[in-house]
């Protein structure tokens, strides 16, 4: 290795800090769009025509557009759309993580307000009749019979969104932002020792996964207590 030991732990430091900013942007980005998917699917169960209308229009722009055009879009035009909109005395500046924490919250929202809504509709109808038949307020009856059901159902499907956005987070280093993986190419064009800094940066995202499997175990199993299973 041609790198000096002080520069190594000197790179080592900067890929530990780009490290920190992707799971700032993969937390912040799932957390909204999970809030965002919530709030979509238990819209979108109603009947209503008009909301209806309105959530294929949105599901088929933002799960048939790629990530990366979205974050382009917000991080190149959203300034001049939010200027367009409210005029000139709202203009702001959106910074590369910005753009990527609202348009990985806006495409992942989507994604997983269908899977609440597939899981929302595989619940048995008595659950519904049942809470309106005791008068459940509609919010406590969403919080504490529906949603808790729901999330056991969808808790694989989520799993794969979680395990997909954590994947595409990279993909805000082409709008500038200095995360892991810029950092990495950052190092590795600079020392002329790409193995060492992309595996590196390999292995964190290994370990994430590793990390998220065995937490969704746990989850999992807690989420199944009080169920009876049935033997093969």
């Amino acid at each position: 290795m041609n790198l000096s030991l002080p520069a190594f732990y000197g790179y080592l430091g900067q890929l530990a800090e780009g490290a920190l900013i992707t799971v700032e942007l993969f937390l912040t980005s799932f957390s909204l769009a999970l809030l965002f998917g919530i709030i979509l699917a238990v819209a979108t169960s109603s009947k209503s025509r008009i909301i209806a209308a309105i959530w294929s229009v949105y599901a088929s722009i933002f799960m048939g557009v790629p990530s990366l055009l979205v974050i382009f879009l917000i991080f190149y035009g959203g300034s001049a759309m939010v200027t367009a909109v409210l005029g000139d005395s709202a203009s702001i500046d959106i910074t590369p993580f910005s753009a990527g924490v609202a348009a990985l919250s806006i495409v992942y929202a989507a994604y997983i307000a269908e899977l609440l809504r597939g899981a929302i509709a595989n619940l048995p109808h008595g659950q519904f009749e049942g809470a309106r038949a005791l008068a459940i307020p509609p919010l406590i009856m969403w919080v504490r019979v529906i949603l808790p059901q729901v999330a056991r159902l969808a808790l694989p499907g989520l799993v794969n969104v979680w395990s997909f956005m954590i994947k595409e987070t990279p993909l805000v280093s082409l709008a500038g932002l200095n995360d892991l993986v810029a950092t990495a190419k950052i190092a590795a064009g600079a020392t002329k020792e790409p193995f060492i800094f992309f595996i590196a940066t390999s292995l964190f995202f290994i370990v994430f996964s590793a990390a998220t499997l065995w937490l969704a175990t746990r989850l999992e199993i807690r989420l199944d207590r009080g169920l009876t299973r049935t033997k093969a």
